[in-house]
């Protein structure tokens, strides 16, 4: 089905829009440099390109960790192979053949000091090539202790200048309470550069919105209220990720009521839909479900007359 025939895709004519600007994928296009995430990037780069130890960075769930990672990929030079490192529950010997598999080698049935050895044995190749290699970890928070202590006696395979694997992880912040564990002191020694993802103050709500939507093909701004950016602020928490969700669910609602701007009473119908909103809720739950469901209907009543 033509994506301009769904709820979204009539939204995105509606405000003038080429993208749905409050996708949850971490999309390098949506970067937003505000909010020291400018500097934090500038800082990984240079880490990585500094060549030694681990860096750590860490944060709350969607604080936009996952992008971060995307954009240090994107922007480092092209003499750098990046590995990834998506499943973090692996075992040490696992871990160990992922990063194999990454390189392009094949360690099927491979003793783990043959792995090992195969993996030293293809960083010196790249090193003496002119390429550096880089792993990025995500979700390291949930990295058994002893696949984390593998990863870093990688990073014992170095020249004698040089280390063969920077590596970089990436966790909420139940990783920094794991590497207080005594058994990692000598992981936690090894990190030389820790960074920290801070949550979206309000008063930078406004510029965050901005930036997303212009993005996303806005030419002009787009209004949402006091009270609605109030109300974002305090549902969201200062997550990126909870922004984007009732962001979205907001622009549905004031397409559905032909409006040109974000009322405080759309932001409160998104949050009556967000699956992450347990409080009290902020109405007597008649009136506003009653609203939601009249608007629910005009979107599928528009959604069939285009279809005919």
């Amino acid at each position: 089905m033509n994506s301009q025939v769904t709820p979204r895709g009539m939204y995105l004519e509606h405000f003038g829009l080429r993208a749905a600007p409050f996708g949850i994928t971490p999309d390098p296009l949506f970067f937003y440099p505000g909010n020291t995430r400018g500097e934090l990037l500038a800082a990984l780069l240079y880490a990585v390109l500094q060549g030694e130890g681990i860096i750590k960075l860490s944060g709350e769930v969607g604080s936009g960790k996952t992008m971060l990672c995307r954009m240090l990929a994107e922007r480092l030079p092209p003499q750098v192979d990046v590995l990834y490192l998506l499943n973090p529950r692996l075992e040490p010997d696992e871990v160990l053949r992922a990063i194999g598999s990454e390189l392009g080698l094949d360690m099927d049935g491979c003793r783990p000091d043959a792995v090992l050895r195969a993996l030293h044995g293809e960083l010196i190749a790249r090193h003496a090539a002119g390429r550096s290699v880089v792993l990025l970890a995500e979700e390291a928070q949930g990295m058994p202790v002893d696949t984390l202590e593998a990863v870093r006696l990688l990073t014992n395979l170095e020249t004698a200048s040089h280390k063969l694997l920077q590596i970089v992880l990436f966790g909420q912040p139940e990783l920094d309470r794991t590497l207080d564990l005594p058994q990692l002191r000598q992981l936690k020694e090894r990190i030389t550069h820790s960074f920290t993802m801070p949550r979206l103050p309000m008063a930078l709500l406004p510029d965050y919105l901005a930036c997303r939507l212009a993005a996303a093909g806005r030419a002009s701004p787009l209004r949402f209220e006091r009270g609605a950016l109030r109300l974002l602020a305090r549902a969201s928490q200062g997550t990126v990720r909870r922004v984007n969700i009732l962001a979205d669910k907001a622009l549905l609602a004031a397409y559905a009521d032909d409006a040109q701007h974000v009322a405080t009473r759309h932001l409160r119908l998104a949050l009556a839909d967000a699956p992450f909103h347990n409080g009290k809720p902020w109405y007597q739950g008649r009136v506003l479900a009653a609203a939601l469901l009249l608007a629910m209907l005009a979107l599928a009543a528009l959604l069939l007359w285009q279809r005919a």
